[in-house]
């Protein structure tokens, strides 16, 4: 895992800044043969960091609820390994051989359905979910011994040590932008920010990601809910109301944790294939208020789940079919705010068809066109965000370009984009006139290109490239070299 560059250097109750305890964890971490590369590393700095946070929410539920009882046995739970006094430590042979002869297979066969208590039942589910497919890498007893010793510097029952701790967490998640194919379950902040704001999900209303990731969205959906001043109660019911599915280990586990170091105890988050059912099968109970999602995009599925599909919107490309999946799961009124690529807005067959089923089922009111730059460096595509209300047809779809910051060429790893980047956007949207980046069609127009949506600008101004070919050239041989660079990078993790 890269370096993690961070301002959160106050220093936690043992003098040390929470930033140079989780280096120091990705420094050890590489003495360790067993894990190679980002995704394992953050797997395994996942799992041990979800086990100690667990440890501290339990500390607080033996307090606050009467009757808890934790699902997990006494001789697994992290304060009896993991914080044992010095002399009772397993470390070496012996601590790798607990982990995978008695933590992992223990944790395995709990069972949600013997548990009295609600709280007690969802962490058994999460965790039995969890540890199921989750890995052990560290080969040496030793190295993890030291890895557990720094995490203990970790105080997640202070408040202010576990507000400090979500940033430095946030910025480990940033980092899955840049390893590869691990960018596909990170959005950046400022578009699920701004998704949620559009969107405008109040207390009451179900909130699903069908594409969770992280959990991304979801954080800022519970970010957004609680600046309307919740009452005590609606913030007790709050978690009744997230929903997320995410089908993959790694993205799951990092999504628990994001969710609980915001205060979730029992997120409902479930790990399955969103693609798993017949869309037929779906009732108005499966239906939410708001969907909020960057679904995976230029992948496609296997026969048995575009399968689950009616034969007019069988297709194998993912995007396609989480724009089926997510009209579907709306309530009438309900409204979306979602990730797609170009790709998804034009295209004949499938996709056009796909493409009418939204604008006669939903009112597509919005689509944000970013700059292809934005999800720099794990994909170099141009995407969109569009904002619809199903229930009524589209009449007229307004589009506005937002525009890079001045002066700049594109986003990069060194300088993303910032919540301030949607302001001219934000100016426009409630007062909405054509100027140099907002344009709108008529549904017409849109029916008589076969409703392709991949609509320019009318106006716009096209750039002049005044750069000669050799430069054009070079410039390229640059980007070549500084990609090599990357990847060799990578592979030295």
């Amino acid at each position: 895992m890269a370096k993690t560059s961070t301002n959160n250097t106050a220093p936690n109750g043992n003098g040390k800044s929470l930033g140079s305890i989780i280096q120091g964890i990705r420094n050890i971490m590489r003495e360790d043969p067993g894990v190679n590369g980002d995704g394992q590393r953050l797997e395994q700095l996942s799992w041990l960091i979800f086990l100690k946070l667990l440890d501290a929410n339990e500390a607080e539920y033996e307090l606050d609820l009467d009757g808890y009882t934790s699902p997990i046995p006494e001789r697994l739970r992290w304060r009896t390994w993991a914080e044992a006094p010095d002399k009772d430590r397993l470390t070496g042979e012996d601590l790798i051989a607990f982990i995978d002869t008695q933590l992992f297979p223990g944790l395995r066969r709990l069972r949600a359905s013997e548990q009295n208590n609600p709280v007690a039942r969802s962490i058994a589910h999460t965790l039995t979910t969890l540890f199921t497919d989750v890995n052990n890498y560290m080969k040496n007893g030793v190295v993890l011994a030291k890895v557990i010793n720094q995490l203990n510097q970790i105080d997640f029952n202070s408040r202010k040590e576990r507000h400090l701790f979500n940033d430095i967490y946030e910025q480990m998640l940033r980092e899955l932008q840049s390893a590869g194919s691990y960018g596909e379950f990170y959005t950046p902040r400022p578009i699920t920010n701004f998704i949620v704001e559009k969107v405008n999900p109040q207390s009451g209303e179900i909130v699903l990601d069908p594409a969770c990731g992280t959990g991304g969205f979801l954080v800022s959906t519970v970010e957004h809910l609680r600046g309307q001043n919740l009452t005590t109660e609606q913030e007790l019911q709050l978690e009744q109301y997230i929903r997320g599915i995410e089908w993959k280990t790694l993205p799951y586990a990092l999504c628990a944790i994001n969710l609980r170091l915001h205060n979730l105890s029992q997120p409902d988050i479930t790990k399955d294939d969103a693609f798993s059912r017949p869309l037929s099968t779906y009732t108005s109970e499966d239906r939410v208020h708001c969907i909020v999602a960057n679904p995976p995009f230029g992948g496609t599925m296997d026969a048995s789940a575009h399968n689950n599909f009616t034969t007019a919107y069988k297709t194998k490309e993912t995007a396609d079919l989480f724009l089926v999946l997510m009209i579907e799961l709306l309530l009438d009124g309900g409204r979306a705010g979602i990730v797609l690529p170009d790709g998804s807005l034009s295209g004949e067959g499938v996709k056009a068809r796909i493409r009418q089923k939204l604008l006669e089922d939903c009112n597509l009111h919005t689509i944000v066109r970013l700059d292809n730059s934005v999800f720099k460096p794990y994909a170099t595509v141009k995407t969109n965000l569009l904002f619809f209300t199903k229930g009524q047809p589209t009449k007229e779809v307004w589009y506005f370009q937002n525009p890079l910051p001045e002066g700049s060429k594109g986003y990069s790893k060194t300088k993303p984009m910032q919540d301030k980047d949607f302001d001219a956007l934000r100016a426009w949207w409630d007062n909405r006139t054509e100027n140099e980046n907002a344009w709108r069609v008529h549904i017409a127009d849109i029916a008589a290109r076969g409703y392709d949506l991949d609509i320019k600008h009318p106006n716009a101004v096209q750039e002049e490239i005044l750069e000669a070919p050799p430069v054009i050239i070079a410039q390229i041989e640059k980007d070549l070299e500084a990609l090599v660079g990357l990847v060799g990078k990578m592979k030295n993790f």
